[in-house]
């Protein structure tokens, strides 16, 4: 057989963009309702208007019905697509940058961090504009949103609307409000999400006695992966989320102590519940329909 019988019909980088793109829709609508639950938890004043993840639940399903859950969708919908696919595309170039031109070179799971991590730095520049639009729909009252100069304003239409609005009121700059946190966020959190999700794909590789890997088993990396993710993570989540959320915040550290000052040390894991409930099933979806769809393309 010749060396070019074994050249894939569809290039890396696209199967990385492709295959991601579906992995970023199978995520969103796994996971978005717990995500909205997550963003309500972290955002609340003080006193809370939710004592807990079912109570918020209960109250957004009392007074918008289901739908309530996927508010804000269209953003992660439109983007988390595009965003897996540049973060398996990032990924995988990253790889194969540290494999340095050596396409059977097995990297270490260090290296797999490495490169999950030089992912993230470049997810966080794609991943910032778009949760701070998720953040403004799934936080707004229906009533009206306060204005940066301070005033209530109509409510989000819908999120193509919320751009426009943050843009014209703030400036460009207003979509990446946040982006050091955001960067802070993606950088360790990527790293552990590949370490994650490699590492224990060859624990239970190791397991088998034909050495291939069962539908259960990447279910269970994918979702444990996203666990994995939110360790490093998770207080920066928080602080992102209020960031952007309110305006009269002029600094990440102002955002630290006021929270500290209200909540204590607890504000910095607040809405985790939800965030873990939904961390198993919406990233064991990200990679199992990634697999597949790699899978499917190699056969071509």
């Amino acid at each position: 057989m010749t060396s070019q019988e074994h050249k894939p019909a569809i290039p890396k980088l696209a199967q990385d963009l492709i295959a991601g793109t579906i992995g970023g829709w199978a995520q969103v609508v796994v996971g978005h309702p717990a995500d909205t639950i997550k963003v309500r938890l972290q955002t609340q004043p003080s006193p809370p208007i939710y004592s807990s993840a079912m109570d918020c639940v209960r109250k957004l399903v009392k007074e918008e019905g289901a739908k309530g859950l996927y508010r804000g969708v269209m953003s992660p919908l439109a983007g988390i697509g595009f965003c897996n696919a540049v973060m398996f595309m990032a990924n995988g170039h990253s790889r194969r940058l540290l494999q340095n031109g050596d396409d059977k070179k097995v990297l270490s799971i260090f290296e797999i961090g490495v490169a999950g991590s030089m992912a993230g730095s470049v997810m966080a520049f794609l991943n910032c504009p778009i949760e701070l639009l998720k953040v403004k729909l799934q936080t707004q009252d229906p009533k009206g949103v306060l204005g940066a100069n301070g005033k209530l304003e109509p409510a989000f239409k819908g999120v193509i609307d919320c751009g426009i609005r943050t843009v014209r009121s703030q400036g460009f700059k207003g979509i990446y409000r946040g982006m050091g946190i955001t960067l802070l966020r993606d950088t360790p959190s990527y790293f552990a999400y590949f370490v994650g999700y490699e590492g224990l794909k060859r624990m239970f590789q190791s397991m088998r006695s034909d050495g291939q890997l069962t539908t259960f088993d990447l279910l269970m990396a994918g979702g444990l992966s996203g666990f994995a993710a939110w360790i490093p993570a998770y207080p920066q989540d928080v602080i992102k989320s209020n960031f952007q959320n309110d305006l009269r915040y002029k600094s990440i550290g102002q955002v630290v102590k006021t929270l500290y000052k209200t909540s204590g040390p607890k504000a910095f894991i607040n809405g985790i519940g939800p965030t873990l409930v939904r961390a198993f099933p919406a990233n064991a979806a990200t990679f199992f329909a990634y697999e597949m769809a790699m899978e499917a393309m190699n056969k071509l």
